[in-house]
C-alpha cells in the first residue's frame, strides 16, 4: 500500500491524510484491499481481484460524489482502519468468524456510501426525497446500506459472488446491524443497552451488538486519536457543519446544532462531544471487549501461537460469550483467523500493488504462519501501561509468605486503550483554547 507499512497500518492514530497522498487520493481503494487481503477474505470467499478493484473503485467514487468536507473517502478509510485496529490489536478478531470479519470490513468501507454532507435531520426537515424514501427513519444510513448493496448486485462489483445463500443473508444481516447502529440517534440508547448487559453476572453479548458498538466508536474516534490528527477532522467536520448551516439559512430553516458558522464555540463544543459522547463510548465498548475476550485470552495474549492453537482458541469463543449471537458455520472460524498473509489468491498483475512487505504472496501454495499481532499479547505496554494478563479460573494472589490474600481479586482480563491518553490530551488542549478564547 502506498506510503504505508503494516506495522504503521496497525497504529492507533494511523494518518489517513498520509495515505490519501501518497495513494492518488485513493485511499479506500488501496486499504480495502489490502485489509481484505490482510485477513485472507480474498482467498477465503473467492473474491476475484479484478472484481474488488472495481467495487472499491465504485465505493470510493460514491464517496466523492457530493465533494463534503469530512464525510468522503478519507473518512471511510479512517473508520476501516481503526476496526482493523481494534479486531487485531485487542484480539477480536479471534472471537469471531471469517465471515463476520469480512461482514466488519465490508460495513465499515461502506458505512457512509454517498453520504450528501447533511444530516438525517437537515433531510427531514427540508423534506428530501431520500426522507420520503426512508419514511424519516435513519435517512442517511438507510441509503448507504441500500446503495451499497446495489453496487454489489453489478456483476463487475459484486465481491459476494461465491458466497453461498446462507453465509449472504448472514453478511447481509450483518453489515445492515452495523451501518443502521452508527446512527447518532440511537446512540444513548445504544449505549444503555450495553452497559446494562454487561453489568449481567453472566452477560451473554450478541455479535451482532458487539460489532455494531465497535463501529459507531470507530465512526466517532477521532477526538481520541493524537492531536494532529483530531484536529484537522474537526475543522473539516465543522465546515461541512457550516455548509449546511448555509443552506439551512437560505431555506428559512432553524440553525441545527454546530451549523451557524457565526455563532459555534469550536473548543467548547468538543469538550462537550468527547466528555459526553466519546469517553463513554469507548469506555462501554473496553469493558465489552474485555468481557468477551476473557474467555479466550490464552488466544489474544498469543497472537503468533501455532495455526493449531488459534483454532481451538476460536472453538472456544463460539462456546462462551456469545452463544445467542452468531447463527453462522463455525468451520469458517478456522485457522486461519490469526494468519494476516493468508494463502491469499491475489492476481499479481493487478493493477493495485502493495508496498508492505506483509502482503507480497506470490502464489496460493505459500505456507505463511505470521499471525496479526494482538495488542493483548505483552509487549511492555501501551499508552496505557503493560496489559494485566489473566488468571487462570479460580487462582488468586498470593502474599509474600505464599498464602493467597483473601481480599484480593483475581486480574481481570485488559485490552490496550490507546485512546485514553489521547482523549485526555485533545480535552486538556480544547480546555486551553476555550479559556484563552473568552
Amino acid at each position: 500500500m502506498p506510503g504505508c507499512s503494516s506495522s504503521t497500518l496497525d497504529d492507533w492514530s494511523f494518518d489517513v491524510f498520509a495515505l490519501a497522498e501518497a495513494g492518488n487520493c485513493q485511499p479506500v481503494k488501496y486499504l480495502g484491499y489490502d485489509l481484505l487481503n490482510r485477513y485472507g477474505m480474498i482467498h477465503k470467499f473467492k473474491v476475484p481481484p479484478a472484481t474488488l478493484e472495481t467495487f472499491l473503485t465504485r465505493i470510493e467514487e460514491g464517496y466523492c460524489r457530493f465533494r463534503n468536507p469530512y464525510h468522503n473517502n478519507l473518512h471511510a478509510a479512517d473508520v476501516a482502519q481503526t476496526v482493523h485496529h481494534v479486531l487485531c490489536q485487542t484480539g477480536l478478531m479471534h472471537w469471531l468468524t471469517d465471515l463476520e470479519i469480512f461482514a466488519t470490513l465490508l460495513a465499515a468501507l461502506i458505512h457512509d456510501y454517498e453520504h450528501t454532507g447533511t444530516t438525517n435531520n437537515f433531510h427531514v426537515m427540508s423534506g428530501s426525497d431520500t426522507a420520503m424514501l426512508y419514511n424519516d427513519r435513519a435517512v442517511l444510513e438507510n441509503h448507504h446500506i441500500s446503495a451499497a448493496f446495489r453496487v454489489l448486485k453489478e456483476d463487475d462489483c459484486n465481491v459476494l459472488q461465491n458466497l453461498s445463500r446462507d453465509e449472504y443473508r448472514e453478511l447481509r444481516t450483518l453489515i445492515i446491524d452495523m451501518v443502521l447502529a452508527t446512527d447518532m440517534s440511537f446512540h444513548f440508547q445504544q449505549l444503555k443497552n450495553m452497559r446494562n448487559l454487561l453489568t449481567l453476572a453472566e452477560p451473554q453479548v450478541d455479535k451482532s451488538k458487539a460489532l455494531s458498538l465497535v463501529l459507531h466508536c470507530c465512526d466517532i474516534s477521532h477526538p481520541a486519536k493524537r492531536w494532529d490528527i483530531h484536529h484537522k477532522w474537526t475543522m473539516l467536520l465543522l465546515e461541512e457543519f457550516f455548509r449546511q448551516g448555509d443552506l439551512e439559512r437560505e431555506l428559512g430553516l432553524p440553525f441545527s446544532p454546530l451549523c451557524d458558522r457565526n455563532n459555534t464555540l469550536v473548543a467548547e463544543s468538543q469538550i462537550g462531544f468527547i466528555e459526553f459522547i466519546v469517553e463513554p463510548s469507548m469506555t462501554v465498548c473496553a469493558d465489552m471487549l474485555e468481557i468477551v475476550l476473557a474467555p479466550i485470552a490464552p488466544i489474544t495474549c498469543n497472537a503468533s501461537s501455532s495455526a493449531g492453537a488459534a483454532s481451538s482458541g476460536n472453538s472456544a469463543a463460539n462456546n462462551t460469550s456469545s452463544s445467542n449471537s452468531s447463527n453462522s458455520n463455525n468451520n469458517n472460524n478456522n485457522n486461519n483467523n490469526n494468519n494476516i498473509n493468508s494463502n491469499t489468491n491475489v492476481n499479481n498483475n493487478s493493477s493495485i500493488k502493495s508496498t508492505t512487505n506483509t502482503l507480497s504472496v506470490p502464489n496460493n501454495n505459500t505456507n505463511n504462519n505470521e499471525a496479526i499481532s494482538s495488542g493483548t499479547e505483552s509487549k511492555g505496554g501501551g499508552a496505557d501501561g503493560p496489559t494485566t494478563q489473566p488468571q487462570s479460573a479460580g487462582s488468586t494472589s498470593s502474599t509474600k509468605n505464599g498464602s493467597a490474600d483473601p481480599n484480593e481479586k483475581p486480574n481481570r482480563f485488559k485490552i490496550r486503550k490507546p485512546w485514553t491518553t489521547c482523549l485526555a490530551e485533545n480535552k486538556k488542549i480544547w480546555k486551553e483554547q476555550a479559556v484563552r478564547g473568552k
